[in-house]
């Protein structure tokens, strides 16, 4: 049930991005200072043209939170390839091949996990600039290690099977069995892996949006929206609920999703 929930909210909120342009209700960047904070159309002195109410500079909170899901979506889904390349392609070499080039994926990995991830995420952004392509590379290259670690040990597992074997006697290439024989074999673990980053990455650049150092405005984050509501959370705080409620379920069903497909396809590799 916890699974099934996960992939309707995650499919929720990614349906929600692909058709923002179109289902929401104002423009997210129109502001009209006439209409500022609104209570949601659910509170005393709300409006039913405003589900959600609006802001401090009037724009209609329902659409900048829809627009939000497309920030964070877009974040969590090309945080996880750009760090998957990397960290997949580390650890099927140093799993697959062992010995120095082991050495050498070991030490790299290393490295990474002595690094402060948010501290060095904070002076990436704060020396570089924030724009949503500079979050998404800093977080991009500095989440690959779990898919680094995850798959050099899972390679190392399979690569002594009988069907490794057969094609080595066959006469593949090493090309070919790392990407024909040994991926296909390990592509379960890394799902869950990739369920997991996507869920960190989207925190993270909430995080870096509150701290006024990732997606810069006018574009709507969800942490974004929060930092600019923290001034306003004592006498509205709606303003903070409502994108922080929203990045709870979204996190939180990414990893019921994530939980829901270990189970399956473990059972179904078992199987």
């Amino acid at each position: 049930m916890a699974g099934l929930l996960g992939v309707l909210i995650v499919a929720g909120v990614a349906l929600m991005a692909v058709l923002a342009p179109w289902i929401t209700p104002y423009d997210a960047f129109a502001q009209d200072l006439t209409m500022r904070m609104i209570p949601p159309a659910f509170m005393e002195g709300g409006r039913p043209d405003h589900l959600f109410g609006t802001d401090q500079l009037g724009r209609d909170y329902l659409s900048r939170l829809i627009y939000g899901a497309r920030i964070s979506m877009l974040i969590g889904v090309a945080t996880v390839i750009t760090s998957g390349l990397i960290g997949i392609t580390l650890g099927m070499l140093g799993g697959f091949i062992g010995g120095r080039v082991d050495m050498v994926v070991m030490f790299i990995i290393t490295c990474r996990l002595s690094i402060p991830l948010i501290l060095v995420a904070l002076a990436v952004v704060s020396l570089v600039g924030s724009s949503l392509t500079v979050v998404v590379m800093t977080l991009g290259l500095l989440l690959w290690e779990r898919f680094a670690v995850v798959t050099r040990t899972t390679v190392m597992q399979v690569r002594t099977l009988d069907y490794v074997a057969a094609a080595w006697a066959a006469g593949c290439s090493r090309t070919h069995i790392l990407l024909r024989e040994v991926l296909p074999n390990i592509v379960h673990h890394l799902v869950v892996v990739a369920t997991l980053e996507m869920a960190i990455a989207i925190l993270l650049e909430a995080a870096l949006s509150f701290l006024g150092l990732g997606v810069p405005p006018p574009l709507p984050s969800w942490g974004l929206m929060i930092s600019e509501a923290k001034d306003y959370m004592f006498f509205s705080p709606w303003v903070i609920m409502v994108p922080g409620i929203s990045l709870f379920v979204l996190v939180l069903g990414i990893n019921f999703m994530g939980d829901a497909l270990r189970d399956r396809l473990g059972a179904s590799r078992e199987a």
